[in-house]
C-alpha cells in the first residue's frame, strides 16, 4: 500500500494545502475564489487520475466500499448538469410546466422549440462546476487518505486551519469596538460553522488520544489525569479552547447552539455505542461542554449570544417571511426546482412587499435546495448525507481502533452541526464550508471502510461481512 501511494505524496501536499487555503480569501466566496477552487480540484483530480493510469496511484478498499454514496453522488451530478438541457418544449412543459412558462414569456418570438429546466443557466452552470469539483474532492478524500498517517495529517490540517481562523477572528474582535467575530469569512455565522466542523475534527483527534485504561479508584483516575495535562494532549485541549473562545466571540446563536447540541447528542450516542467507555471519555465530554461554555464564555460573552437568543428582531421576522415565500416557490417547481442556483432570479416573483431586504439567499439551506432541485434533487442529496452519516454511525459501533473511533465521532459530530446550522443559514452556498463538509462526509467512509495492514482481526469482520 504504501509504495502505490508514493506516486501520490506531492497530490496528497496540495490537497492539504487546499483545506487550508479555501476559507482565507472570503470563504472562498467571490467568483475568482472559487474558480480557484474549481481548477485546484481540477488538476489534483487530473493529476490522480494520470497517475492511476500509469499504476502509481490505486483506487483502494475505501473507494470500492463507498459505491453507494458514490452512485448517488454521479447521480447529483448528473441531475444538475440535466437541468441544463435544453429539452422539446412538450418534455419540459411535461417535467416542470412553471418553468416552460417563463421560457416562453421570455422570448423575443413568442414560440419556443426547447427549453431547459432551469431559469437561470448562467448561475446553473456555475453551481454544476461547483457540484462537481466538490464530489471531485470528496473522491479524492477517500483514495488519498487511505494510510493512517495520511488521514492524522489531514485532521492536523485541520485543527491548524481552525486554530489560526480562532486567533485571527478573536484578535480582530477583541480590538477597538469588540465587534463580532468572523475571521476571514464576511458573515460571522459562516465563520462560526466552519470554527465548528474544526472543533468537531479536534474534539474527535483529542478523543482518539484517550487511554483505554481502567481506573479502578480514583487515585489511579487522577493520576492518570495528571499524566495526560503534561503531555501534548493538552496542547491540543488548548488549541480546542482557542476556537471555542472564538466561537463565543462569533455571537452566533445557532453556531453556538449546533455546537452544544451536536457535542452532546453525538457524545451520548458514543458513550452508548461504545462497548468499553472509560471515565476519561466522559470527563472529557462533560468538560468541553461545562468548562468551555460557562467558564470561558463568561469572559468572552455568552451574555451576548443568549442576549441574540432571547430578542425578537426585525430580521428574524424577514428570515421567516422569506421562508415561507421561499416555500411557495417550491411549490411552482416541486419535482425539478428552478435550477441549481436560480434563487436570486426566481425568489423576487414571490417575496412580498413586507420584506425589508433584498434576499440573494432563503437563510435555510433545506428550502432552498428544494425550491432550486426539486424534491428529487433534494432526495439525492440527503441520501448522500444520510448514507455519510450512517457510516460514521456504524464505525463507532463496530470499530475498536481509537483513531477511526476518533475520526467517526468528528464525522458525527461536524455533520450533525452543519446540518442544524443549515435550518437558519445558507453555509452550503459557501465553498469554503461546503468543502469541508464534503471532507465530514468522506470521513464517515474512511472511518467505517479503512484497514491498515496491522490492524486486528475483529475490525476485519464488518468489511468483510
Amino acid at each position: 500500500m504504501e509504495r502505490s501511494q508514493a506516486g501520490s505524496h506531492w497530490i496528497y501536499f496540495l490537497y492539504l494545502l487546499l483545506l487550508i487555503w479555501v476559507p482565507l480569501p472570503l470563504g472562498s466566496n467571490r467568483p475568482w475564489s472559487w474558480a480557484v477552487l474549481e481548477v485546484w480540484v481540477l488538476l489534483l483530480s487530473m493529476a490522480w487520475l494520470v497517475g492511476y493510469m500509469r499504476g502509481r496511484s490505486f483506487c483502494g478498499p475505501i473507494l470500492h466500499g463507498a459505491r453507494p454514496v458514490l452512485l448517488c453522488s454521479i447521480a447529483w451530478l448528473a441531475y444538475v448538469w440535466f437541468q441544463l438541457i435544453p429539452l422539446p418544449t412538450g418534455i419540459s412543459a411535461w417535467l416542470s410546466p412553471e418553468a416552460t412558462r417563463w421560457h416562453h414569456a421570455a422570448s423575443l418570438s413568442g414560440t419556443l422549440s426547447a427549453a431547459p429546466l432551469t431559469l437561470d443557466r448562467y448561475a446553473t452552470l456555475d453551481s454544476a462546476c461547483k457540484s462537481t469539483a466538490y464530489v471531485a474532492f470528496f473522491i479524492l478524500s477517500l483514495v488519498l487518505l487511505q494510510t493512517r498517517d495520511r488521514i492524522r495529517f489531514a485532521t492536523y490540517a485541520l485543527i491548524a486551519s481552525g486554530v489560526l481562523q480562532a486567533l485571527y477572528g478573536a484578535f480582530a474582535s477583541l480590538q477597538g469596538s469588540a465587534g463580532p467575530a468572523a475571521g476571514t469569512f464576511v458573515n460571522r455565522n459562516h465563520y462560526a460553522a466552519y470554527i465548528v466542523m474544526c472543533l468537531s475534527v479536534g474534539i474527535g483527534v483529542l478523543i482518539a488520544s484517550l487511554s483505554g485504561a481502567k481506573n479502578h479508584t480514583w487515585g489511579q483516575f487522577f493520576r492518570n489525569l495528571f499524566r495526560w495535562m503534561i503531555t501534548p494532549k493538552m496542547g491540543l485541549r488548548l488549541l480546542l479552547v482557542t476556537m471555542v473562545i472564538a466561537l463565543v466571540l462569533t455571537r452566533s446563536r445557532m453556531g453556538n447552539g449546533s455546537f452544544c447540541i451536536s457535542l452532546l447528542i453525538t457524545g451520548i450516542v458514543s458513550l452508548l455505542l461504545s462497548k468499553r467507555a472509560t471515565q476519561s471519555s466522559i470527563v472529557l465530554i462533560i468538560s468541553l461542554i461545562v468548562i468551555d461554555l460557562t467558564i470561558v464564555g463568561t469572559y468572552f460573552g455568552t451574555e451576548y449570544v443568549v442576549q441574540r437568543v432571547s430578542e425578537t428582531t426585525l430580521q428574524s421576522g424577514d428570515r421567516a417571511d422569506v421562508t415561507r415565500y421561499a416555500i411557495n416557490m417550491w411549490k411552482d417547481y416541486p419535482l425539478f426546482g428552478s435550477g441549481l442556483g436560480s434563487f436570486p432570479v426566481v425568489f423576487p416573483r414571490y417575496s412580498g412587499e413586507g420584506t425589508s431586504v433584498a434576499y440573494t439567499h432563503a437563510h435555510n439551506d433545506y428550502i432552498e435546495f428544494a425550491a432550486e432541485v426539486g424534491f428529487i434533487g433534494l432526495s439525492l442529496l440527503g441520501t448522500i448525507v444520510v448514507l455519510s452519516y450512517a457510516a460514521a454511525l456504524r464505525a463507532q459501533h463496530l470499530r475498536r481502533d481509537p483513531v477511526m473511533r476518533g475520526v467517526s465521532f468528528a464525522a458525527m459530530m461536524g455533520i450533525m452541526a452543519f446540518m442544524i446550522h443549515g435550518s437558519v443559514e445558507f453555509n452550503f452556498q459557501i465553498p469554503a464550508n461546503a468543502l469541508t463538509f464534503m471532507l465530514l462526509l468522506a470521513f464517515g467512509w474512511i472511518s467505517l471502510l479503512h484497514v491498515d495492514d496491522d490492524t486486528k482481526p475483529r475490525d476485519r469482520e464488518f468489511r468483510d461481512g
